[in-house]
């Protein structure tokens, strides 16, 4: 009974260990669960808190599309004040270059004058009014202010008709005040990108003061060279006088023979004066220049032809082209001939024998082109010394010159421009 009792009570025991190790592994269990219930809540409210950090809330999205556009017009609001100040930086630079383009017109020496397409003075400087006499340009038609048929009306229509350029004409100016004025002026169209022209711009020059002072610089050149003109024809016709004397005094005492011989002579020496009286003459008479065309190949070649069968100890050549002038032919032969012959009876001593070549080039220019005759031979050259006084009338270097042929020849060629 004894043992039947003691093996209850252990099976008791047994039961109660059982129990409380139940009991330890449900609240273990339930610990677990406990702390990984709390985990998995802690991770969605942290989940929770990122998608509310990153993203509007369902209930608050028109909030958010309100911040949104506060946002955008805030932004566009900085955007206009930025234009807005570059806008005013660039008007105030224009404002500048406007005033500055003002004041250079303003205070310009020369006169400046525009002109539109239709014909009206869209802008004038004060130099321009005082040029022409006139006050007040501005929006009058071109034609009434400058004078129906000025000269400067006409260089102004036809550079509006045509577009041409005119570049230091020098023009006579009558102003209201009714003084002639020689006036200076450039003309030039103003063109569009597509080439039309808009109007055209004027620039003026009172050349007045200037060409009274050429004038009278003219007078007293004409002077000096009238005095130098008569001082060489007293002078030559001195030395002849003296020579036909000393010989007409000579003939009464000597034989027949002296004295047809000493006859000979006087008429030379009147030949002479005559020879010299007419290329005085073709120097001082006026030139008139007709407006023919001119061949200058076929003058070159008389010229050059002529030379050779009266110096035929001298080789004469001729090379280059040779275009066609206006002018006068047999004022133009006359000169090469001067010229060729000067060349030709330099070099007439010239070791192995002269040579004289006369070459020609044209040479195309904007407006027109021009000849060039260059006439050059291997004899000994001209001095230093004596190159300024070349064309100076009764200035010669040979022994039978006149001095005068050079001077034929500056004249025929200024003459024909």
């Amino acid at each position: 009974m004894w043992g039947t009792l003691q093996g209850g009570n252990d099976t008791q025991h047994l039961w109660e260990i059982t129990a409380g190790l139940g009991i330890g592994v449900l609240a273990v269990a339930w610990l677990v669960v406990y702390l990984l219930r709390r985990f998995f809540q802690s991770t969605k409210e942290e989940h929770k808190e990122q998608i509310r950090a990153s993203g509007p809330r369902t209930e608050n999205a028109s909030a958010f599309v309100a911040a949104s556009m506060q946002g955008v017009i805030q932004r566009l609001r900085e955007q206009e004040k930025e234009l807005e100040r570059l806008h005013k930086i660039e008007r105030e630079r224009a404002e500048q270059t406007e005033r500055l383009s003002e004041e250079v017109t303003r205070n310009m020496p020369a006169g400046l004058v525009v002109v539109n397409a239709t014909g009206i003075i869209s802008s004038s400087n004060p130099a321009a009014e005082q040029v022409l006499g006139i006050r007040g340009l501005g929006f009058r038609r071109y034609s009434e202010a400058l004078g129906q048929n000025s000269a400067l009306t006409r260089l102004v229509e036809e550079c509006l008709e045509t577009g041409r350029i005119f570049r230091r004409e020098e023009v006579e100016y009558v102003p209201p005040a009714g003084d002639t004025r020689h006036l200076g002026v450039t003309i030039s169209p103003i063109r569009r990108s597509e080439g039309r022209i808009s109007g055209v711009i004027c620039l003026l020059t009172d050349l007045t003061e200037l060409a009274a002072l050429e004038q009278r610089m003219q007078l007293k050149e004409h002077l000096a060279a009238l005095g130098e003109l008569s001082a060489g024809i007293a002078h030559e016709f001195k030395n002849a006088l003296a020579t036909i004397s000393g010989y007409a005094q000579l003939i009464p005492e000597s034989p027949p023979r002296e004295a047809a011989d000493y006859a000979k002579r006087i008429v030379e020496q009147t030949r002479n004066i005559t020879h010299m009286v007419a290329e005085f003459l073709k120097y001082a008479r006026p030139l008139e220049i007709p407006e023919e065309c001119v061949g200058l190949e076929q003058v070159v070649e008389r010229a050059t032809a002529e030379i050779a069968q009266s110096m035929p100890r001298v080789t004469i050549e001729c090379n280059g082209s040779f275009g066609d002038v206006a002018g006068d032919e047999g004022l133009l032969r006359q000169a090469l001939l001067n010229l060729a012959r000067n060349a030709a009876e330099a070099c007439a001593e010239a070791v192995g024998g002269g040579r004289v070549t006369v070459s020609g080039e044209v040479i195309d220019g904007e407006e027109a082109g021009w000849q060039r005759i260059v006439v050059a031979d291997n004899g000994p050259g001209i001095a230093q010394a004596a190159m300024p006084k070349l064309f100076r009338p009764f200035f010669t270097t040979k022994t039978n010159g006149t001095g005068l042929g050079l001077a034929v020849v500056q004249k025929i060629i200024v003459q024909h421009g």
